[in-house]
């Protein structure tokens, strides 16, 4: 975009929890002439000035160059979650797909690349101070999430000196959560079979208090208007953004009326471990050993070179989600589907 009227936008996962909230921030965006949204599956969703092409990055059958011709960013959230006991399958979408979708930017001559990093591929941190942009990106090894997004941190790293000419972003969110997003997160995270009203308050009146267990979380349409603002100027690099304040069990324990209840770590990875082992948890143990180690996240350069700040407090933005739980909320893209259980 970078200010010039009649840009194409083409977005990489734009059916998914943030590709709805990218694409419908850059529908309204008079700047932007026409948007190539790229999925899996095409969704009944019409935004206006958008396109949908069907595109599988697992595969390595389309050409991806001729995909993003004469675009002029390439917006890429594209992201696979499971199966989380084949890492393999994820390794594929996630990184050998993310690596395609680089090289075919750098063959397409498109001048802009705004890339979905994570909180994930931070090295372990402090939990009491924020760090910002400059803190390792070595991920949690043991949890392929992070590994996979670390993994491309030093893909980028390479891409950017060997391509000075593609201006590179990453953006590296907290966990990002919406109403419309609540039955797809309910489904990779919390199994198939979970019901959502148990996110009622009145069925949890005591709240595992688990140490270590403290995070950072975003309403998924300002990390949109963040990626609009990166496609707008011209700043380069990595922008850490998440909201205030920071999710651990008193604040949950006083959103929902409950009371926090300590919970040893071992118990709960053990718990987790054999819910895991049985397929009945898509959430791995090691996502859980990743989380309980994540750093709480400085913003102050999104605050400052891109203009951002977050509309939504976190808790504004659990309530949200809890409430698209209950209902079972979904959207008009197939990952987003709302599926009410229980």
């Amino acid at each position: 975009m970078s200010g010039t009227t009649g840009s194409r936008i083409v977005v990489t996962g734009a059916t998914g929890n943030v590709g709805t909230s990218v694409v419908r921030a850059l529908a309204e965006e008079s700047d932007v002439g026409s948007l190539l949204g790229l999925a899996r599956r095409i969704p009944e969703w019409s935004p206006p000035r958008t396109d949908w092409s069907p595109v599988d990055l697992a595969s390595e059958r389309t050409d991806l160059a001729n995909v993003f011709a004469d675009a002029d960013a390439v917006v890429h959230l594209a992201w696979a979650f499971q199966p989380t006991h084949d890492p393999a399958v994820t390794w594929r979408t996630n990184v050998l797909g993310s690596i395609r979708v680089f090289e075919a930017v750098a063959r397409a001559g498109v001048p802009t690349l705004v890339h979905a990093s994570s909180v994930g591929a931070y090295s372990p941190g402090p939990k009491g101070r924020a760090v910002d942009e400059s803190w390792p990106t070595h991920g949690w090894p043991d949890a392929a999430y992070c590994r996979e997004k670390a993994y491309l941190e030093r893909a980028l790293d390479t891409f950017e000196r060997e391509h000075p000419e593609v201006r590179v972003v990453r953006m590296r969110p907290a966990f990002l959560f919406k109403r419309e997003s609540a039955s797809e997160q309910r489904r990779i995270f919390g199994g198939r079979f979970l019901p959502g009203p148990l996110a009622r308050p009145e069925m949890l009146p005591f709240l595992p208090d688990i140490p270590g267990l403290r995070v950072q979380a975003l309403h998924t349409d300002d990390a949109a208007r963040a990626y609009l603002l990166a496609l707008a100027g011209e700043v380069r690099g990595a922008f850490n953004l998440a909201a205030e304040p920071p999710v651990d069990a008193e604040m949950l324990g006083e959103m929902l009326g409950s009371r926090p209840v300590r919970l040893p770590r071992a118990a709960a990875r053990r718990a987790i471990a054999a819910a895991w082992g049985l397929h009945l948890l898509p959430a791995s143990p090691h996502l859980f050993d990743a989380v309980l180690r994540l750093p709480l996240m400085d913003c102050t350069r999104a605050h400052t070179e891109l203009g951002w700040q977050p509309e939504h407090t976190a808790t504004e933005v659990l309530e949200e989600f809890l409430q698209g739980l209950q209902h079972g909320s979904g959207a008009d893209t197939e990952p987003l589907r709302g599926r009410k259980v229980g």
